[in-house]
C-alpha cells in the first residue's frame, strides 16, 4: 500500500481537504482510543486498576484526546502528505501495581500495537465491504473504501511507530521487559528524549526510511489475505 493510497489520493479525485479529514476522523480516533484502551484493560488484568479508577477505559474518544496528538498533528499530516499519525493522552499504568512487574510490563506495552493490528484487520473487512457493494451503491460504498484505507494505513503506522524500541513507545517499554537489569539505567536515561528523537527521525526522513519498507509489506499481506486492492 503506498503511503498516500492511488484509489483515495490521486488528481482525479473529487475530495478535497474537508473530506479527507472527514474520512479519516474515524478511523484515527478509533486507532488511538482503542490503543490506550488496549493498554489500561490488560494492566487491569494484572493487576494495576489505575486506569479503571481514573475512568479511562472508556471508549468515548473525549476521555483520550490529546489537543495536539490527537487533532493537529493528524489533521496537519493528512492535509501535507496524504496520510497521518496521531498519539491520545497515555492510560496511566503503575507499573509498581503489576503481579510482575518486569515482565507483565511486556504485555501492557504490547497490549496498545496488538490492538491496532485487530483494527487493521477490521478495516480490511469494512473495505472489503465496499468493494463488494461497488458495482450497486457507489454512495455507500465509496467512503467504506476509503475509511477502510485510512483504517489500515493509520493503524499498521500506529503499530509499527509505537514498536521502535526507543522509551516512552511501547517499543521501548517491551524492551525494557526483556533486557537485563544492568540495561535499564541507560533506557531510563533515554525516555526523556525519547520523542524527541522520534520527532528527530520524522524530520530528517529516517522515520520514513524505517517504516515505508514494513508498512508496504504488511499492508501487502493484508490485501492478499482479503483480497484487496492494497
Amino acid at each position: 500500500m503506498q503511503l498516500a493510497c492511488d484509489a483515495a489520493y490521486n488528481k482525479r479525485s473529487p475530495m478535497n481537504v474537508m473530506q479527507t479529514i472527514a474520512i479519516w476522523a474515524i478511523p484515527v480516533l478509533l486507532a488511538i482510543t482503542l490503543h490506550e484502551v488496549a493498554h489500561g484493560w490488560v494492566a487491569k488484568q494484572y493487576g494495576d486498576p489505575t486506569a479503571a479508577i481514573l475512568g479511562r477505559l472508556s471508549l468515548n474518544p473525549l476521555r483520550h484526546i490529546d489537543p495536539l496528538g490527537t487533532v493537529l498533528v493528524p489533521i496537519v499530516l493528512v492535509v501535507l502528505v496524504g496520510f497521518g499519525f496521531g498519539w491520545a493522552k497515555p492510560v496511566p499504568v503503575n507499573f509498581a501495581q503489576l503481579r510482575n512487574p518486569k515482565r507483565d510490563m511486556i504485555w501492557v506495552a504490547a497490549a496498545g500495537p496488538a490492538a491496532n493490528v485487530v483494527m487493521a484487520l477490521g478495516w480490511a473487512l469494512v473495505m472489503k465491504l465496499g468493494l463488494l457493494m461497488l458495482d450497486h451503491s457507489q454512495w455507500v460504498a465509496a467512503p467504506l473504501i476509503l475509511a477502510g484505507q485510512a483504517g489500515i494505513i493509520i493503524n499498521l503506522v500506529l503499530c509499527l511507530v509505537n514498536l521502535i524500541p526507543i522509551p516512552p513507545l511501547d517499543g521501548g517499554r517491551i524492551l525494557a521487559g526483556l533486557a537485563p537489569a544492568r540495561f535499564l539505567p541507560a533506557l531510563e536515561k533515554v525516555e526523556p528524549l525519547g520523542m524527541l528523537i522520534v520527532f528527530g527521525l520524522l524530520a530528517l526522513g529516517g522515520l520514513s526510511f524505517i517504516l515505508h519498507p514494513l508498512l508496504q509489506f504488511f499492508s501487502s499481506v493484508i490485501g492478499r489475505l482479503f483480497g484487496i486492492p492494497v
